[in-house]
């Protein structure tokens, strides 16, 4: 049996319905037997293979469509709109996704004996490649352990390893190299997506985020719009719509309540943008999102 396979047969038993956290800490595994609605996130250094099924993802201009045994990569937070475009309740869609801890790509990193390449300043921040047969049977070991818990605490740790070493040798290995430098063009605009992140209520300088980066100006956007193939005011704008839409969601706070407190002093502008982003009015959109309990919210 191949490893694509063993995993379609493993996550098939052990996912219902459902997207989250498995037993095994860092991975996540999803089957849903409808395709489903977009739906944003934030993707944070992470893996995700689709095992069953078409899925695609949206970062930035970039489109990325892609089917059984391939998978997509992301090297640091990015806003996102996923969405499953292949599913049925004959072949439901099913995928299964690995956090990569930069920790422990750095470690291995240091361990090898080569240098696998070096790695570009310009690798993209997400990318999709298609799986070979050892990484699908790195991750097949992995998600078997699944069915043999008691084993999880002394083998996890391992395969972990064996994935992240297929995935830092293979196709897209300089996007997930660089996750574990700390050196290089990706920590500092790593810096500055986090200070995004956490400041995204408050207006930003380009100067003001340069310096963090310790670049000038025109470097800094340069390099942030390689990575993330957005400027620095899309990125802050992704980000306060995808809180606003949880804010909705959870309900509580009209849309003007909401607009005020992710940034904007206009509601109206708001209601706009979030319209041009997820297709539909803010106050309809929680309604539909609450209303479809298949659907997670990020």
């Amino acid at each position: 049996m191949s490893g694509l396979e063993t995993l379609r047969e493993l996550i098939g038993h052990h996912a219902h319905n459902s997207h989250g956290a498995s037993a095994i800490e860092g991975l996540m595994v999803t089957a849903t037997d409808a395709p489903t609605a977009p739906l944003a996130a934030v993707a944070e250094p992470s893996m995700g293979l689709v095992i069953q099924g078409r899925k695609r993802t949206m970062s930035g201009d970039r489109v990325f469509d892609y089917a059984a045994g391939e998978f997509l990569v992301s090297q640091l937070d990015l806003p996102v709109v996923g969405q499953v475009t292949a599913a049925s309740a004959e072949r439901p869609f099913l995928g299964i996704g690995l956090r990569l801890k930069p920790s422990e790509i750095a470690a291995i990193l240091l361990e090898s004996a080569i240098t696998l390449g070096g790695t570009s300043a310009r690798a993209p921040g997400i990318a999709v490649a298609g799986a070979d047969a050892p990484l699908l049977d790195a991750l097949a070991r992995l998600a078997g352990l699944l069915d043999a818990p008691r084993d999880v605490p002394v083998l996890a740790p391992l395969y972990r390893r064996e994935v992240l070493w297929r995935l830092m040798t293979g196709p897209q290995g300089a996007v997930v190299r660089q996750i574990g430098l700390a050196d290089g063009n990706l920590a500092p605009i790593t810096r500055t997506v986090q200070w995004i992140r956490d400041h995204h209520d408050d207006s930003i300088r380009i100067g003001q985020l340069a310096a963090l980066a310790d670049m000038s100006e025109s470097t800094f956007h340069r390099h942030f719009r390689a990575v993330t193939r957005m400027t620095p005011i899309q990125y802050q704008k992704a980000v306060r719509l995808q809180q606003a839409r949880l804010a909705l969601v959870s309900g509580g706070r009209d849309v003007a309540e909401v607009a005020h407190a992710v940034g904007y002093d206009s509601a109206s502008q708001f209601s706009r943008e979030y319209r041009r982003l997820f297709g539909v009015p803010p106050g309809q959109d929680a309604q539909r999102i609450r209303a479809a309990e298949s659907v997670p919210v990020p």
